[in-house]
């Protein structure tokens, strides 16, 4: 079992110590045995740098995406937006956690400081008349005694276990506020995903409604012809059915606008009463909805800076390393100081007396030794955790530029299929108008037209459903991107801010160990 860990750097030697006479040997060999527990307490610390990554080139210097909703130029998204970060339940309980992570710093740093207690005792107690000692004469076996004092304990943090146990709990606190901020943008995307896809229901609703109107007059018309011969029952029949259709999908439709509005009620942190009933106020133009935005985009170099998700794994990762120092601590031994003032008296009339004051100082040095094995399996413990976090990084990278490339590659596809899916509108829209000047002329069946109009239905409602994609694929690369919050400032400044961790050179860091400083 290695009790220390190894270290690059010099120890003092017997020989670097002052000479002292013989009877001063073991105090001599006590100061060399702390001067080289301190050496290498000094010289042992574990990297708090994230493990290299392999990154893309970057497309574009800069990218301003703290309130990327703004872009769509929809005031109704962006007073549901503002709703949602301002009581959504999520980022109230994020903002709990913070509270928590807060309290812990306090805690953690409180050992840094001397306790100091007040201590007020009274007691009444009876000794033996015939013990080995017998009581002298004129002296009662019943006496009172009564204390007051104050009792003060300090441990002087030697090896900065303390200090590093402190600085772990500041980091932890860091990556709480990291996680708020992937909520805030989770909760922002989510908002305006809800959004656009009611505005879809909505489009298609009020397609369906003017369908059915449509469909209405057809039958009206074809119940006339059919009472004047002009067409048989099967076709009176064909343009009944088309109408039911219709109207089905308008019960299915009228469906999802409900869910949607409730679902809106849920993320903009709305009462119950209120999730129940939802009412979303919002603009409903079938022309805003097809026209397409335009978010800026591509790959910025500070990419993982702009993700919180990727900060709070880095303020973990220092976290969990720092733990692994403060671990390895408890290898070394600890200076303990007390003291106490007060006063005592077996009456309490005497107790404010001179002579009743007592007082004592006192200081212990303590070296484990039974329970190594404990403490060099917290260290392997702290060392396992920091491995996994390591892993956890590399995932998160992993995963936020996979996000990036398919919010990039859905970005340039939904908006070929928009293209695609509006000619074909047009097209079936001339169509539909022919086969039913054919019909009327005589020249083909009502199958034709009843064909075309399903046909027409179906691409004016892919149109619909195209133009929603393009915004979602927009909102998922906002997302992607980190936009959603104040990357710069909203937790700690970036600019020019050495604190923040950056991505290692190479993969050396990816395997937790030991970094050597002398």
């Amino acid at each position: 079992m290695r009790i220390f860990p190894r270290s690059r750097c010099s120890l003092p030697s017997a020989r670097a110590l002052p000479r002292a006479s013989d009877g001063a040997a073991g105090s001599r060999k006590a100061l060399l045995i702390f001067a080289i527990a301190a050496s290498i307490a000094g010289c042992t610390t574990t990297p708090t740098a994230p493990p290299a990554v392999e990154l893309p080139a970057a497309t574009v210097d800069h990218l301003e995406l703290s309130h990327w909703w703004t872009e769509f130029n929809e005031p109704a998204l962006t007073a549901l937006i503002d709703e949602a970060l301002a009581n959504n339940l999520d980022l109230q309980a994020a903002m709990a956690r913070i509270e928590t992570a807060r309290a812990q710093v306090k805690l953690a740093s409180a050992d840094l400081y001397p306790s100091l207690n007040l201590g007020i005792n009274a007691s009444r107690s009876r000794v033996t008349e015939v013990g080995t000692n017998p009581l002298p004469p004129g002296f009662g076996a019943t006496g009172n005694d009564f204390r007051l004092g104050l009792q003060a304990s300090y441990e002087v943090d030697l090896w900065g276990k303390y200090r590093t146990a402190t600085r772990a709990a500041q980091n932890d606190l860091l990556a709480t506020e990291y996680a708020r901020e992937t909520v805030r943008t989770g909760v922002a995307a989510a908002v305006a995903q809800t959004y656009f896809g009611l505005s879809a229901a909505d489009a298609q609703l009020q397609l369906l409604k003017d369908t059915l109107a449509l469909r209405e007059q057809t039958v009206t018309l074809q119940t006339d012809r059919a009472q004047a011969g002009v067409i048989g029952q099967y076709d009176l029949a064909q343009a009944r059915a088309e109408r039911d259709a219709v109207a089905a999908d308008i019960a299915t439709a009228q469906r999802a606008v409900s869910q949607f509005e409730s679902a809106l009620a849920v993320l903009t942190g709305r009462s119950p009463r209120d999730v129940f009933a939802p009412h979303v106020e919002r603009e409903s133009l079938l022309a805003k909805l097809l026209s397409v935005p335009t978010v800026p985009a591509g790959l910025p170099s500070d990419v993982l800076e702009r993700r919180p998700d990727v900060r709070q794994l880095e303020k973990e990762l220092v976290a969990a390393s720092l733990r692994i120092d403060r671990a390895r601590a408890d290898y070394f031994p600890s200076l303990n100081l007390t003291g106490a003032l007060g006063t005592e008296s077996g009456a309490l009339r005497h107790i404010a007396s001179g002579p009743a004051l007592i007082w004592s100082l006192g200081a212990g040095l303590v070296q484990p030794l039974i329970g190594l094995k404990a403490i060099e399996a917290n260290v392997d413990a702290q060392t396992a955790r920091r491995q996994e976090l390591v892993v956890n990084y590399q995932q998160t990278v992993q995963a936020a530029l996979k996000d990036v490339h398919d919010a990039l590659a859905a970005n340039e596809s939904t908006r070929a299929a928009l293209a695609a899916q509006t000619a074909r509108r047009e097209n079936l829209q001339q169509a539909y108008e022919l086969s039913d000047l054919r019909y009327k002329s005589g020249y083909s069946p009502y199958l034709e037209v009843l064909d075309a109009q399903r046909q027409l239905l179906q691409a004016q409602t892919l149109s619909i459903l195209a133009a929603r994609d393009v915004r979602l694929a927009l909102v998922d690369l906002a997302k992607a991107l980190g936009g959603g919050w104040d990357y710069r400032n909203a937790v700690e400044p970036t600019a020019g801010d050495a604190s923040v961790q950056k991505p290692a050179a190479s993969r050396e860091d990816a395997t937790p160990g030991t970094a050597k400083r002398g």
